[in-house]
């Protein structure tokens, strides 16, 4: 698996990730929206399902994306604790 980070670090799979909060997409429909051939969309999605970002469906001849909450949610939990504030080092709050 890959780090979710690397999923997110494209602006077009970022894109895609969005496009994906509104329903679930076949890569086909996917890849009507973009002004890029098929097998790059294809390539997208390949880095965002090894990131875990999205599930896979298989129906019939068709595959279905969807977002994967649960690793989106462990992500939000990971970069809110690197901002929860601290006290400097030596010093304890009050």
């Amino acid at each position: 698996m890959r780090d979710p980070f690397t999923g997110l670090s494209d602006p077009t799979r970022r894109r895609i990730l969005d496009l994906l909060r509104e329903r679930p997409q076949t890569s086909g429909e996917l890849a009507a929206q973009f002004d890029v051939a098929w097998p790059t969309i294809s390539r997208h999605l390949a880095v965002l399902r090894e990131a875990g970002l999205v599930t896979v469906e298989r129906q019939g001849t068709t595959m279905l994306y969807e977002l994967n909450m649960t690793v989106l949610d462990d992500m939000l939990k990971t970069v809110f604790g690197w901002t929860t504030p601290t006290a400097p080092k030596g010093r304890s709050r009050k």
